[in-house]
């Protein structure tokens, strides 16, 4: 049959052969891709590392007293003969001077000073409190008796830490639990997609079960707290909540990518520059104020004010986790109010008819 006659008998013409193959889907992952996949898993891991050995051992092999408050108390003569003698460290004392030994006493109650050297005609004597940190009261013990010429030095307790923890090694070890604790609850109530008001409730009932466990095993089993009980509770329930907010916060406005960024700041940062095992004062500046401003170290802080302190020097720590707090649940309004308005204002698509078939 000729190729005229063909077209008059209505056989359509063959498909051309590239309409057969497939089209590559937008979505589908290219082999470049998976090259810059690859190359950001090369950089950012060791970044990560990086990040970890100088949040935790670079400040750890920098330890030292850095305007450590200190008190001075005794006679003028022999308390300025003293305070010379310890500003010998340069930088590393920031002294108090003191009447006598109440004063200094009554200071160290307050948090003012971490300890204080009292003249008297027997010798110098070391006041101490392990209770703010056991660290630095031994720290203070070998400097007091290393500038006595190796002679012993009366040293008196002025406010101890618990009979079952001296050291201060539960007290410490809960700043860890604490923060994956709030972690955990910013990350759950993100990924089960509550929002708003109930986001929030989430969130606070959460840190306060935290809150009411972790005083139980802190204090009533363990022993490492004294002091009111429920005040421990709740200065645990709005550490938990400040980290849990800021987490669930980020998440709100960043999307789920601010789990992870909250995650970073409270555990790489705040977690070791918190000063738990130490004092702010021995680490490096500025990173032992900025660990006061993050939640792990404020916690500690207020912990140790409430258990040890009857609530003295409490206020700047709680205000800072309340502000926390309060920052990361507007956060949560604030994104969930956000992409209610982002929902709303999308238009919907079209419907179309079925064309019909010839």
């Amino acid at each position: 049959m000729s190729a005229k006659s063909a077209t008059h008998t209505g056989t359509a013409p063959p498909r051309s052969p590239q309409s057969s193959q497939p089209s590559q889907s937008p979505h589908q992952p290219t082999s470049s891709s998976h090259g810059r996949h690859v190359i950001a898993v090369v950089v950012l891991v060791p970044v990560l590392v990086a990040m970890a050995l100088w949040a935790f051992a670079w400040p750890a092999a920098r330890t030292a007293p850095r305007d450590l408050p200190l008190g001075v108390a005794g006679p003028a003569t022999a308390a300025a003969q003293v305070e010379k003698q310890l500003t010998e460290h340069e930088g590393a004392f920031e002294i108090h001077r003191y009447a006598d030994e109440t004063a200094a006493r009554d200071a160290i109650e307050d948090r003012t000073v971490y300890g204080a050297v009292v003249v008297t005609e027997q010798g110098p004597k070391l006041l101490t409190a392990s209770a703010a940190s056991p660290f630095v009261a031994q720290l203070l013990q070998q400097s007091v008796t290393r500038q006595a010429g190796g002679a012993q030095v009366r040293t008196v307790d002025v406010v101890p830490a618990a009979e079952d923890d001296p050291r201060g090694s539960a007290l410490t070890s809960s700043v860890l639990p604490l923060t994956l604790a709030g972690i955990a609850a910013g990350a759950v109530v993100t990924l089960l997609g509550l929002r708003g008001r109930r986001a929030i409730a989430a969130l606070v009932g959460a840190s306060a079960l935290v809150g009411l466990v972790a005083a139980a095993l802190a204090d009533s089993w363990l022993g490492a707290l004294t002091g009111n009980w429920w005040a421990q509770a709740g200065a645990l329930g709005l550490a938990a909540l400040a980290v849990g907010a800021a987490v669930a916060g980020l998440a709100a406005l960043l999307g789920t990518p601010g789990i992870g960024l909250g995650g970073l700041v409270v555990m790489l940062l705040g977690n070791p520059l918190s000063g738990a095992a130490t004092a702010p004062e021995m680490l490096p500046d500025p990173v032992g104020t900025i660990g006061q401003w993050l939640p792990p170290g404020a916690g500690v802080s207020l912990l140790r004010s409430i258990s040890f302190f009857d609530g003295a020097a409490a206020s700047a720590p709680a205000l800072t986790l309340t502000w926390w707090a309060a920052l990361g649940l507007g956060a949560v309004l604030l994104g969930s109010a956000l992409k209610r308005r982002r929902e709303t204002s999308e238009p919907t698509a079209p419907e179309h008819e079925p064309a019909l078939a010839n």
